[in-house]
């Protein structure tokens, strides 16, 4: 199976144009909850691609507006390539989306086009998830503001968190797109206001103000100080270290998500990331 038979061309392609701003590109991971957007520069043959702007992108670079500032030079690819190696690629380069490019923006391949090739099957492998699981597992308590929340997925360099109870067992699970989709785009201030906790909160420490505009900038986002139970999903969907990596490729498809927690019994041991499916298709 090539890109070509994954892929979406760019007729299908959410794009943005230079010249562009990073308010373009928000609207867009808001609406389609992207982890990228590409950049085109329009000519009279055809779209010219630019690269890519991420939602990291947007975090580590509050104070820049312009796109061609916020462009990251990621691989890219080819309609020939082999998904294999492909997959090979993202995983190595962390690569969530992949610009296919011969002479034109021709499309984009991603994780969860080549996810869901092996949810269908098209794709084979006989693996079960248990051998590419992480049980290094990211989570925070579900009573702390998410403006803490989104500290903590920032300083874990992860895109989800584990949410935890009073008892220590799992009662949801919250993504940084979760967190895109509730942030207010706030045009012309300089500053949130009271988007993170008051300074007599007990969650608040000493600097929060200062570091937190490094996420989400604070002159142009405003972030809900509700607790994170408002926000998390608390349907969690779970696999087993024997599930195969085929079905659990159909529950991330089915279910719209990026990683599903595992499980032995009713204990948490581990997480398994879309991305790590797709170390299932080289090794």
């Amino acid at each position: 199976m090539n890109v070509a038979d994954a892929m979406t061309s760019s007729a299908d392609v959410v794009t943005v144009d230079l010249p562009g701003t990073r308010s373009d590109v928000l609207e867009y991971l808001q609406e389609k909850s992207f982890s990228s957007v590409p950049v085109v520069n329009p000519t009279d043959d055809g779209a010219e691609y630019r690269g890519l702007v991420s939602r990291d992108a947007l975090i580590e670079q509050p104070d820049e507006d312009q796109l061609v500032m916020l462009m990251e030079d990621v691989p890219t690819t080819t309609a020939e390539t082999p998904l294999p190696e492909v997959a090979r690629t993202m995983v190595e380069d962390g690569a969530r989306r992949v610009p296919v490019v011969d002479g034109e923006f021709e499309g984009i391949v991603t994780v969860t086009d080549i996810v869901h090739a092996i949810a269908t099957g098209d794709q084979e492998t006989d693996d079960t998830v248990g051998s590419y699981a992480s049980e290094d597992l990211n989570t925070t308590y579900e009573g702390a503001p998410l403006a803490v929340a989104e500290r903590e997925l920032y300083y874990a360099n992860v895109p989800y968190t584990v949410v935890l109870d009073d008892d220590g067992e799992m009662s949801g699970v919250l993504t940084e797109v979760d967190i895109i989709e509730v942030a207010r785009i706030v045009e012309g201030e300089e500053s949130t206001g009271d988007n993170f906790p008051d300074q007599d909160s007990e969650w608040s420490w000493e600097g929060i103000k200062a570091v937190g505009s490094r996420y989400l900038p604070t002159r142009d986002i405003e972030i809900p100080n509700g607790p994170i139970t408002e926000f998390m999903s608390d349907d969690v969907v779970t696999v087993s270290a024997s599930t195969s990596v085929q079905d659990a490729a159909q529950q991330l498809i089915s279910n719209d998500i990026e990683q599903i927690p595992m499980v032995t019994g009713e204990q948490l041991v581990g997480i398994v990331r879309d991305v790590d499916l797709l170390e299932a298709l080289y090794e």
